[in-house]
């Protein structure tokens, strides 16, 4: 089993409108390109309020590679994605990601 955390910084005011994405959209995508989704987190006490933490899980690392290159291109991700960025802002600045094994 391979996780993967992933952090993002949120932009200003997009905190909301990505926990959105997540919950109504891209969690349900992740499931179904085989991505496991482990848990959700941002910082309620310490850190930075911009924050916005995940653990996905894989199996191995070929399950890892084929399904973020199936996700990337998958036409209900494309849509959720432009949708939740109409107004022109990017939700998240910047991203950090790590394979733990």
């Amino acid at each position: 089993m391979i996780y993967e955390l992933r952090s993002y910084t949120v932009n200003q005011g997009k905190m909301g409108a990505l926990s959105a994405r997540f919950r109504d959209k891209t969690m349900q995508i992740f499931e179904k390109h085989g991505i496991k989704n482990v848990a959700y987190w941002t910082n309620a006490v310490g850190g930075r309020n911009d924050e916005f933490i995940y653990l996905l899980a894989h199996q191995d690392m070929g399950a890892f590679e084929r399904a973020w290159a199936a996700f990337t291109k998958d036409p209900e991700w494309l849509a959720a994605r432009e949708e939740s960025e109409r107004d022109g802002v990017a939700l998240v600045a910047h991203w950090e990601n790590r394979l733990l094994t």
